[in-house]
């Protein structure tokens, strides 16, 4: 099963909109944000567009999280605060937005992999049995506009950067 991991979105509809239309058409039906969506306008557009479902955390800058929660009540979207966890394709997930707090979930062993977002920086690195994941940022700040597929079955993850994909 492969799910799509994104993070500091930004409020950049355009690469948004690029990332969503990819995904739903590689048929990817997962979807993990580690924060910094911005506007509940933004999360509106993610759960308009995104044709599978989506888990979320907030991140430092995220506005109106009461709003946000609405927008997201009934829906295909779930929004954890903080700190996500997730069982999927066999793998023990957990997501968050800042990454001395990623680091230590990945220190606890307790997690095959563990997402982060807040440098914009895509960075990977292994803390004991956990592999530590931050996709990058969709808003093109700092560092080119990523995100990062991952298939459980393989194991495999892949950093996706939006300049050089093909839409």
């Amino acid at each position: 099963m492969k799910i799509a991991i994104i993070s500091d979105t930004h409020d950049n509809l355009a690469n948004l909109k690029k990332i969503i239309d990819w995904l739903n058409q590689e048929k990817i039906k997962t979807l993990l944000h580690c924060g910094d969506v911005c506007a509940p306008a933004t999360l509106r557009e993610i759960i308009d567009n995104f044709k599978g479902e989506i888990h979320l955390v907030f991140g430092n800058v995220d506005g109106d999280q009461f709003k946000m929660g609405e927008i997201a009540s009934g829906k295909k979207v779930k929004i954890y605060g903080q700190l996500g966890k997730i069982k999927i394709g066999g793998k023990k997930i957990a997501f968050c937005h800042l990454p001395d707090f990623a680091k230590g979930l990945a220190s606890a062993g307790e997690y095959d992999l563990v997402f982060y977002g807040h440098t914009h920086k895509p960075w990977e690195e292994k803390i004991g049995k956990t592999r530590l994941v931050n996709p990058g940022n969709a808003a093109n700040f700092f560092y080119k506009a990523s995100f990062a597929v991952y298939e459980t079955k393989t194991d495999k993850l892949e950093l996706k950067i939006l300049e050089k994909m093909e839409l």
